[in-house]
C-alpha cells in the first residue's frame, strides 16, 4: 500500500471521532436559541432611526443565513452519526475507499475523499 492510501478507522479513532461530532452538535446546539432570537422580526412600532433600522434588518439577514447554515450543520453531523450506527462512516459515497482520518478530523461530516471532490461533476 502506498503513502496516499488509507486504511479503514480503528475502533479507537472512530470513538475519538464520534466524540468530536457530538461536541460539534453540543455547540451548534447552543448557538440556536440566540439565533432564533436575532432572526425574529424588527418590529415597525420600535423606535429606530431609519440607518438603525436598516442595520437591524441586515443583521437579521446575516443571522438568518448563519441560522441555516448552523441548521444544515447539524443535519450533516447528525447524519455522520447515522453513518457510524450503519458502519459506513468514513468511506467516500463516490469511490468507497476510506478517507484518511486527518480529512475526518478537519471535516467530520465529509462524504467524499479529497481526490473525488477534485474531479469534475458527475451526471
Amino acid at each position: 500500500m502506498n503513502q496516499s492510501e488509507s486504511t479503514a478507522l480503528s475502533v479507537e479513532e472512530l470513538s475519538e471521532l464520534e466524540q468530536l461530532i457530538r461536541q460539534r452538535i453540543q455547540e451548534l446546539e447552543e448557538q440556536l436559541p440566540y439565533l432564533n432570537e436575532e432572526t425574529q422580526a424588527v418590529s415597525p412600532s420600535c423606535s429606530l432611526g431609519r440607518l438603525t433600522r436598516m442595520e437591524a434588518l441586515n443583521d437579521k439577514g446575516v443571522n438568518e443565513h448563519i441560522l441555516g447554515e448552523t441548521k444544515r450543520n447539524l443535519e450533516r453531523l447528525r447524519n455522520a452519526l447515522s453513518r457510524m450506527d450503519g458502519g459506513t462512516y468514513g468511506n467516500c459515497i463516490r469511490c468507497g475507499k476510506p478517507m484518511p482520518i486527518g480529512r475526518l478530523r478537519l471535516v467530520p461530516q465529509a462524504l467524499i475523499c479529497v481526490p473525488c471532490s477534485e474531479k469534475p461533476g458527475r451526471r
